[in-house]
């Protein structure tokens, strides 16, 4: 049973910085490509940043470019989303993703598994 489990989320003020994690346990980690996407209230899930099979490749939506970071680490089946200069807009529930890909791409779209997601808020 796969099953991917977001940690680190929480209630900060804007300008602070936030790291997710997300466990990853029931698959073979390496051979997916690794996302965190949000939702906030009244939107669509949006992907916000994307990892490949090695860590070598990323890609990051516009809104968090320079901002956010993703990393993994496979020894550990766990992904990372460091978060700096958190806006207000940032508050959403943030999911970790899971997509069976080819070496070296950072694509994350037709994800094969979710997790449960984390709360992050960002006070004014």
């Amino acid at each position: 049973q796969v099953q991917l489990v977001e940690s680190g989320g929480g209630l900060v003020q804007a300008g602070v910085s936030l790291t997710l994690s997300c466990t990853a346990s029931g698959l073979t980690y390496d051979r997916y490509a690794m996302g965190w996407f949000r939702q906030a209230p009244g939107k669509e899930r949006e992907e916000i940043a994307c990892v490949s099979r090695s860590g070598a490749t990323t890609n990051y939506a516009d809104s968090v470019k320079g901002r956010f970071t993703i990393s993994r680490d496979n020894a550990k089946n766990t992904l990372y989303l460091q978060m700096n200069s958190l806006k207000p807009e940032d508050t959403a529930m943030y999911y970790c993703s899971a997509t069976w890909a080819i070496p070296s791409v950072a694509r994350c779209v037709g994800v094969n598994y979710w997790g449960k997601g984390t709360p992050v808020t960002i006070s004014s």
